[in-house]
């Protein structure tokens, strides 16, 4: 959903596929998993890179878990779940501060929100920047634009305070939208980017990045829980993982190489045949979709698999046959992660539940 569309339109090569794949939702499965993100520049699958990955988790365990603990440098933000499809947490913009309600998005890297002088309709039922009222606003002379799976902006570039609960960030470089096409419905008023810099259509540095250049956070380490049916109850974690919110180990999976949250993904299966990703394939950790995206002919084979039926953009299935329908297994660095069916479905107006899986 937030996805830019420069990064979707490399996607439909299938000899090295990328998957979509908000891997979150696996938490929606009766044994909880909790996938961390952290910026660590060891990616690749040789004896020796696997070696400095295994060495870097063993120097820093201590500090990771330490700020783990109750009283340590971690900052826990809350998220309100807006029925399972995007999870939103509110920041302020500006002193006196502003509040506006963001997707913490780790598919793109800028923080923008409505300008005051936006035109379009999206703005008419959002909260707008009034950047006249913060005495640290300053406007810059750049504009930029994005364009999104479910939308495209354009705006100016500006400098102010933002702060995420107790967490600020000085001089921060935003987006201020001013033109909107899509967005229709959506329930946020703008969007913060939690991947790295090069993603960046404001050319500025992203919020993540500035957390750790002005000290705010003490381990360079960010993670979800995102939890099912409940508004309530979802978090971002900013410096540290919090216990509380998972059970067991960590499973920590190395990036394919610095630059986004691209994993390699082993295969995906069913009832122990494998039904796409056959060989392994890419994967993108992306919190701001609630779909799985993936190349065309793989996705129609789940789908048949599934015995989903199309209507209009969407694929259906009876809700009376959800409790049936198998789990779908992603396995990630040698681990399955099931998804079960209650995950990959949802129920709509007309009573009938369509699949989170869609064609690129």
């Amino acid at each position: 959903m937030l996805k830019t569309r420069t990064s979707l339109s490399t996607w439909c090569q299938e000899r090295s596929m990328k998957w979509l794949v908000l891997l979150g939702l696996v938490a929606f499965s009766e044994c909880i998993v909790k996938i961390p993100l952290m910026r660590v520049n060891i990616m690749r699958k040789t004896r020796s890179e696997k070696n400095m990955l295994n060495n870097f988790l063993k120097e820093h365990a201590y500090s990771l878990y330490l700020t783990s603990s109750p009283g340590s440098n971690i900052t826990t933000h809350p998220l309100r779940n807006i029925e399972d499809m995007v999870y939103v947490g509110n920041i302020t913009i500006g002193t006196p501060p502003q509040k506006f309600q963001v997707v913490f998005d780790t598919g793109s890297s800028d923080l923008w929100v409505p300008s005051i002088f936006c035109i379009s309709q999206f703005c008419s039922s959002h909260v707008l920047f009034r950047h006249l009222e913060s005495s640290t606003y300053w406007l810059t002379q750049k504009t930029f634009s994005i364009e999104y799976g479910s939308g495209r902006m354009k705006g100016v570039v500006a400098r102010d305070t933002v702060r995420i609960g107790d967490l600020v960030i000085t001089d921060q470089q935003f987006g201020l939208s001013l033109e909107h096409s899509g967005f229709k419905g959506m329930p946020f008023d703008g969007v913060l980017g939690l991947n790295y810099p090069n993603f960046s259509f404001t050319g500025g540095t992203p919020i993540f990045d500035n957390l750790m250049n002005q000290g705010a956070i003490s381990e360079p380490v960010l993670a979800f829980y995102l939890s099912k049916s409940k508004l309530e109850g979802s978090v971002v974690m900013f410096g540290g993982v919090d216990k509380s919110y998972y059970q067991g180990a960590l499973n920590w999976v190395p990036l394919i190489q610095p630059g986004d949250w691209r994993v390699h993904m082993d295969r995906i299966s069913m009832k122990r045949q494998v039904i796409a990703c056959s060989g392994g394939c890419e994967a993108i950790v992306d919190t701001g979709t609630s779909l799985i995206h993936g190349p065309r002919r793989l996705i129609n084979n789940i789908l048949r698999l599934i015995g989903a039926t199309p209507r209009g953009s969407k694929h259906y299935v009876s809700c009376s046959a959800v409790n049936t329908l198998p789990s779908i297994d992603f396995t990630i660095n040698g681990i399955n992660y099931p998804l079960p069916a209650q995950a990959y479905t949802m129920k709509d107006s007309t009573g009938d539940c369509y699949i989170f899986f869609k064609q690129i």
